[in-house]
């Protein structure tokens, strides 16, 4: 089937421009160096995947016309991944039986924390999102409108977190290690999208020497970086880049194959 990777945010949990910065990036008027926090959705034959709802959602959403969503697949607890939960209010009423959410049980237990007016057995709040958690851990894999979105199990420093191979592309934002047992799931892809935070090392995020390691390690056709904070310009930072790896951006559409 033919799809689209949607980038709805590029950027690290901080976004760009940062608050209180005023660096070359940060006041660039280049639209590419505007990043709002990491998120795409898949779109297929009238379908719609997001993986993961950061706090700039509903931005994202008006920009893209997002005006239905099917489900969400999360890949950490972190703030910048989940605190747009709430904005799928709207989209989720449309969702009578609810709106699967999928995520490991160390994410489930944070989402029901942090939103108890949504999931608690108690909640009295009527408008409260229409939504199912569903857990997805390990090597697991959802079925949703007929495309299969496998579980890839990374590592974000010390943090067990989750990428996602769909087609014959993947997504793996926040991570700094791929486990040998991973690389299977990984193998034969035509695009790659994974987490470049900066030059210098992190102890978290891959950097661009370690990214550009592991797409050589991969073997995609192609690759694109996100998370990427003001520390990377869009235009001077692709030039440095071999030809078939390039930068994501606010709203570049990718055609994938699901």
């Amino acid at each position: 089937m033919q799809a689209e990777i949607v980038i709805l945010g590029s950027g690290t949990s901080m976004g760009v421009p940062t608050l209180g910065c005023s660096c070359a990036v940060c006041t660039s008027t280049d639209p590419r160096n505007t990043r709002s926090r990491p998120s795409i959705a898949i779109e297929w034959e009238g379908h719609r995947v997001l993986i993961d709802t950061g706090p700039d959602f509903r931005l994202q959403a008006l920009r893209e016309k997002i005006d239905h969503v099917d489900a969400v697949l999360y890949t950490h607890p972190h703030a910048d991944h989940i605190l747009g939960l709430d904005d799928l209010r709207p989209l989720s009423f449309r969702h009578p039986g609810g709106m699967s959410l999928y995520a490991d049980d160390r994410t489930i237990k944070v989402l029901e924390k942090v939103f108890s007016y949504t999931f608690s057995p108690d909640s009295k709040y009527p408008t409260r999102a229409r939504v199912s958690l569903q857990p997805l851990n390990s090597h697991d894999s959802a079925q949703i409108a007929g495309a299969a979105f496998q579980r890839v199990p990374l590592l974000h420093g010390e943090l067990p977190v989750a990428g996602f191979r769909f087609g014959n592309a993947a997504y793996l934002t926040d991570m700094s290690a791929i486990p040998d047992t991973s690389l299977p799931l990984l193998e034969g892809l035509d695009v790659l999208i994974l987490d470049a935070l900066r030059k210098e090392p992190h102890p978290s995020h891959a950097n661009v020497e370690q990214a550009l390691a592991w797409i050589a390690r991969v073997g995609p056709r192609s690759a694109y970086f996100t998370h990427m904070s003001h520390e990377l310009d869009h235009a001077e930072t692709e030039n440095e880049l071999p030809s078939h790896v390039r930068l994501t951006y606010d709203g570049l559409r990718i055609p994938i194959e699901l």
